[in-house]
């Protein structure tokens, strides 16, 4: 909080204020028995967010004989009249001039701390969500929020920090009788599972489990902004076997006049898509072929994997104090020259002199090889290991080596003083979450991985989301359910704004119950999500957002 250095000028309504030398903008004021916070500020004639904003650690009641700071009405205030009696203060005409120099107050504020505009659609959880921040902390340094987020607010959200840039939050609006056209193409495959019960269509079939929960969580994204006022004319298609229907359709023109198509979810169909329409085409799900998308009217929902890599290297870049980084691969060409790639970028860090780098002998990393590298405990200095590989097996066997360090010898004989055991404080970071490594193994680590979902169970969002769905459905929301909600929800709440949906891409990421989207248009190419998240395990297994 910013701490205001008062001097010269001693402003007190409960009794006379003697005051000389130079003036200052703002002065302390002793609160009186029965006085709050919206008392004073109408005997100041000023607005009551304006004074909590200068006492952030105040609450709207404060007790008596608290001193506050206000602004200093001998500068700010033009006192047409002051009556004195019995050592008591009246202010009885005061003209408001006070736009400047609160102005000058507000700057200082601006200085110091981010702050944030409520908007419509703002909640706690979006604003924590989004500034990483505790709602604890937006009440210590805003106490006025404990009313409630207010339309038009400014708000601290917290301390500033040098060079750092936060994009805007896209913020959900409804043009005026709202019209959406929305395609939905899914291959259900009706025909060939007509004649079937329905235990022999689901057992021991992904893509009729992924289409049905994609659609399920699409169709209730499709109410919800129903319920909300806008007109939805929702069309959803069986695109049957792969590149089979598809084909009849684009010959109908099925999708003429189509504000947006979501699907279909095979690359090879949507590059046919995208030759054929002009509406955006939206590629729900990541696919390792979507990198070959060139069509500009393609939106991929899904980043790159790519981005997952680019995102923790600036993290760890940006993080790095004085750790021993060591960066671990598998034996193949590609992943030995990845490993390279990434010693070379961190080397970049004026203050990363070394960078290790292992692979295994005889598909085996020895333990060996890895204490030689790291730094113990004694030297301060923490041990950095970045997995750069997708190869599991590598993987778990350098994690189970940076887990549990030997144990010393044993003394030959009883006049030897025993050695200490040796102990390595290890941070692991990883472009992925290891599915085949326990959570309690990556805890001890304090792994840190990049991930495409993140979904707070306590949030609000995800609640109604995980209530509805149940409700409705008899059954909790797979990951596909939410992500067919996600992307459904995000593209037609974007278009009824009333905007072109790339026109939209630059107003802001949006948050939905798992997934962001940090959409962007490249020039000449295709729209895609760079939207990540940064996860840290903690002790207690909990995860905890970086970024």
């Amino acid at each position: 909080m910013k701490h205001f250095k008062l001097l010269a000028i001693l402003f007190v309504f409960s009794g006379v204020a003697i005051s000389c030398g130079q003036q200052k903008k703002i002065v302390t004021y002793k609160v009186k028995e029965g006085e709050t916070m919206r008392v004073i500020a109408k005997k100041l004639d000023i607005p009551t967010k304006d004074l909590l904003r200068l006492n952030p650690a105040v609450g709207r009641r404060p007790k008596p004989n608290t001193e506050i700071v206000i602004p200093n009405t001998k500068t700010i205030l033009n006192v047409q009249k002051v009556a004195v009696t019995k050592n008591e203060i009246s202010l009885n005409t005061i003209q408001k001039d006070s736009i400047q120099n609160v102005a000058g107050l507000k700057a200082d504020i601006t200085r110091d701390f981010l702050l944030h505009s409520v908007r419509k659609g703002d909640t706690f959880y979006s604003l924590t969500r989004f500034y990483n921040v505790l709602q604890a902390d937006l009440l210590a340094l805003n106490p006025e929020l404990s009313e409630g987020l207010k339309l038009g607010a400014i708000i601290k959200i917290k301390k500033r920090i040098k060079d750092e840039l936060l994009d805007a939050i896209y913020t959900d609006t409804i043009s005026e009788n709202a019209a959406v056209k929305v395609a939905l193409l899914l291959p259900f495959r009706a025909k060939v599972f007509d004649t079937l019960l329905a235990h022999d269509i689901f057992k021991n079939r992904a893509l009729p489990n992924i289409v049905t929960d994609f659609y399920l969580g699409a169709e209730l994204a499709v109410d919800s902004i129903r319920n909300q006022g806008v007109q939805i004319d929702f069309t959803v298609f069986d695109t049957e076997d792969r590149n089979t229907k598809i084909n009849e359709l684009i010959a109908e023109n099925a999708f003429e006049n189509e504000d947006v198509i979501i699907g279909s979810i095979y690359s090879d169909e949507t590059k046919l898509l995208a030759r054929s329409v002009t509406s955006p085409l939206v590629f729900p799900i990541y696919s390792k072929a979507q990198n070959s998308f060139k069509a500009t009217n393609i939106v991929k929902t899904s980043p790159d994997k790519q981005l997952y890599k680019e995102k923790l290297l600036a993290f760890v870049s940006k993080s790095y104090t004085n750790e021993n980084i060591i960066i671990v691969g598998d034996s193949t060409t590609a992943s030995i020259n990845e490993v390279r790639e990434i010693a070379s970028f961190l080397k970049k860090h004026e203050a990363v002199n070394e960078v290790h780098e292992i692979v295994p002998n005889y598909g085996y990393i020895a333990q060996e090889r890895f204490l030689k590298m790291m730094q113990p405990d004694s030297t301060l200095i923490d041990n950095w290991v970045i997995i750069a590989t997708d190869n599991d097996v590598v993987a778990s066997d350098a994690i189970n080596s940076l887990i549990s360090f030997p144990e010393p010898p044993e003394p030959e004989n009883e006049d030897e003083t025993p050695q200490e055991k040796i102990n390595y404080s290890v941070k692991l970071f990883g472009f992925e979450k290891y599915t085949n490594v326990t959570n309690n193994k990556l805890a001890q680590l304090k792994f840190v991985y990049v991930t495409a979902t993140y979904v707070d169970e306590s949030a609000l969002s995800a609640r109604v989301f995980n209530k509805q769905y149940l409700a409705r459905n008899k059954a909790l929301p797979s990951y596909y359910a939410t992500r067919g909600f996600d992307v459904t929800y995000d593209v037609i709440m974007r278009l009824a704004s009333g905007k072109s949906l790339e026109a939209t891409f630059k107003e802001g990421i949006s948050y939905r119950v798992e997934s962001k989207f940090k959409l962007e248009k490249k020039p000449f190419g295709i729209s895609q999500n760079n939207g990540l998240f940064l996860l840290e395990y903690q002790p207690d297994l909990s995860l905890k957002r970086l970024e």
